[in-house]
């Protein structure tokens, strides 16, 4: 289990005290790999029993990569600090490898009762790859992904559609019909439209191989 983090002191120790108490024997580690974080992530992922590492620098495909390589299990699974994961999660990654998928991530839930999140949230039981993203979290077989390449550190935004697509053009992927609640913070500090427009044009210009760091400038520019 890899988690990165920045300034997440709020989410963390609740996420790994949760997969160690669901996870039992079968998860071997959570490793929390922080983006040198200002405030007390670092402290409450250890108190909650997690490994942590510091990256050098904050990039979550660099982060992801560093959490991958120190990691000992045969299957890796991605996870971002703020949502909640189903209790059965382990079971049903295994069941999902067991049955030939090489990878694959989970539907998801916003924790807010706004009906167009609601909607927003629905399209996450397809398989297009605009349906995806990192906050559905990732497992993949880590021979896969040392395969693959991992995630590609030029990637400064859009790392996991990326490596997401990779795994598409070989390999088979499963959504697992189960649904994670995620944060619906994004859109509490922009508005609706603001968020999907944002979305939208990064996708576009991903799509147009736009560099990424001129994307991830342009996505922070747009959003608060």
């Amino acid at each position: 289990m890899i988690i990165p983090t920045y300034n997440e002191e709020r989410y963390i120790y609740r996420l790994v005290e949760f997969i160690l108490h669901h996870g039992k024997a079968i998860v071997t580690e959570v490793i929390v790999v922080d983006g040198q974080s200002t405030d007390m992530t670092v402290l409450e992922a250890q108190k909650a029993g997690a490994i942590t590492l510091i990256a050098p620098h904050r990039s979550r495909a660099a982060q992801m990569n560093l959490g991958a390589k120190h990691s000992t299990g045969d299957v890796l699974f991605f996870v971002h600090a703020d949502i909640k994961l189903v209790n059965s999660f382990v079971q049903d990654i295994q069941e999902s490898i067991q049955s030939g998928y090489v990878a694959g991530c989970y539907r998801y839930q916003f924790d807010s009762t706004r009906t167009i999140l609601k909607v927003n949230a629905y399209f996450t039981r397809f398989n297009g790859i605009m349906c995806r993203g990192g906050d559905q979290t990732l497992f993949i077989k880590k021979d896969i992904f040392n395969k693959l390449g991992g995630f590609d550190e030029t990637f400064v935004i859009m790392e996991d559609y990326q490596l997401i697509q990779k795994v598409q053009k070989g390999y088979p992927f499963k959504i697992v019909p189960k649904s994670i609640l995620v944060s619906a913070r994004k859109y509490s500090n922009n508005s609706w439209l603001r968020v999907q427009l944002a979305n939208l044009t990064i996708f576009f210009l991903y799509f147009l191989n736009h560099p990424p760091e001129k994307m991830a400038a342009l996505y922070k520019r747009m959003l608060n």
